[in-house]
């Protein structure tokens, strides 16, 4: 035993001359200017709670610097012979040298936490003091193996549940999702969605964005209980293509709206898009790349700090990549909102028919989201089970529209 403890205290004569030297050095100048405790005493004198004091280690004594305006003491220094003192460990986990004595006032205790006065303590220490300071030193060694066994084992389990949340399911993310409010994640995709559009050619008026509007308002109506505020715009892009971003911002191109033959496609491209939203699938990708020491955060009620994170990734919102699940439940949802807003929902599974012929030679596995030709059979069975449909047309007239788009 006293082997191992020794190992725990042991400095070199070297080391400890140039600490000795340190100590005598510095002693006056930080007397003079500002001490820092690192130790703590207790006494008659004194409060209850201790006073915060500056040790030094000398060659046959501890001196020992109160310093003024702390717990009512005035700045002074009393010194204490080693042969004087007793030894032993303490503390409220046991892991501190607690050194006693009898001052002119009465008991005074001495807790010590600083390695470095601790170490140069054992070093300095008469042959008397040597067993109580292997003993004191073994119980520290014992507590602190114990707190490290307890941290593992805690950290192991906590590190076994979240990989068991994280890879066997969604759940933490979805979890993490719940805890952030609606308002940090409009302002988070609000962020993204002005500073794409600054760099884009905007439609602000015309058939095109009369169109889109009216495909909107159509359907946000049959959204009970909507906590989103939508903004949809359209830009001007050969880009077949929309896509959402968080919070309830939407991008249509003109290029979707040039390819599509009725304005069913687009609106169901419309309602698919406005289904990510709903679903808030943006937030739950933007959380998963964020890793799940971010999950855990948020999902413990520390979400403070989070919308620094997510605003890092920046543009990369713009070419956030839905899953398969996410992409199948938007098809599904939107289908839905469309048969609520007596749209034709054949316009949405038509549209995907046609990029169906862009999809061969590929294999559905190893895309991240299903063919679209499987999404067109997939909501034809499901448009199949529900009641038929009295759809209502739309105002405007579609190959005016198309000719306006194609015109500029």
């Amino acid at each position: 035993m006293g082997t191992t403890v020794h190992s725990s205290f042991r400095i070199t004569d070297a080391e400890a001359a140039r600490e000795h030297s340190f100590v005598n050095e510095s002693l006056e100048n930080d007397i003079m200017t500002e001490l820092h405790p690192n130790a703590l005493c207790f006494g008659e004198e004194f409060a209850a709670s201790g006073a915060p004091c500056l040790v030094h280690v000398e060659e046959h004594e501890l001196t020992i610097t109160f310093i003024a305006g702390r717990d009512g003491v005035e700045n002074r220094s009393e010194s204490v012979r080693f042969t004087e003192l007793t030894v032993s460990a303490g503390g409220l986990d046991h892991n501190q040298l607690v050194i006693a004595w009898t001052g002119p006032t009465g008991q005074r205790t001495l807790y010590l936490k600083s390695p470095e006065v601790i170490r140069a303590f054992r070093h300095a220490a008469p042959d008397h003091l040597t067993q109580p300071i292997e003993r004191a030193a073994e119980q520290v060694r014992q507590v602190r193996q114990r707190h490290r066994a307890v941290w593992t084992l805690v950290g192991a389990t906590l590190l076994a549940v979240v990989l068991g949340l994280w890879f066997g399911s969604d759940l933490l993310v979805e979890l993490a999702v719940d805890r952030i409010p609606i308002e940090w994640e409009q302002k988070l995709g609000e962020a993204a969605y002005r500073d794409f559009l600054a760099h884009q050619d905007v439609m602000k008026e015309g058939p095109a964005v009369t169109a889109v509007t009216e495909m909107t308002q159509r359907m946000i109506g049959q959204i009970p209980d909507n906590p989103y505020k939508f903004d949809v715009t359209v830009v001007k892009s050969e880009v077949v293509n929309a896509f959402a971003l968080p919070g309830g911002f939407i991008v249509v191109f003109t290029g979707l709206m040039k390819k599509a033959e009725s304005p069913e496609e687009v609106a169901g491209v419309l309602a698919h898009e406005l289904n990510h939203v709903l679903q808030r699938h943006g937030l739950e990708r933007i959380v998963k790349q964020l890793g799940f020491v971010a999950v855990i955060s948020i999902a413990l009620g520390n979400p403070p700090g989070m919308g620094g994170m997510m605003k890092q990734l920046g543009i990369e919102l713009m070419t956030l990549k839905f899953g398969r699940a996410q992409e199948t439940e938007a098809d599904l949802t939107g289908l839905q909102l469309l048969y609520r807003a007596k749209i034709d929902p054949s316009g949405m599974m038509t549209f995907f028919q046609r990029l169906a012929e862009k999809d061969e030679g590929r294999v559905e596995w190893l895309s991240t989201h299903p063919m679209s030709r499987a999404r067109a059979d997939r909501l034809q069975a499901e448009l199949a089970a529900m009641p038929p449909l009295k759809a209502e047309p739309f105002s405007f007239d579609w190959t005016h529209v198309r000719a306006s788009v194609d015109s500029r």
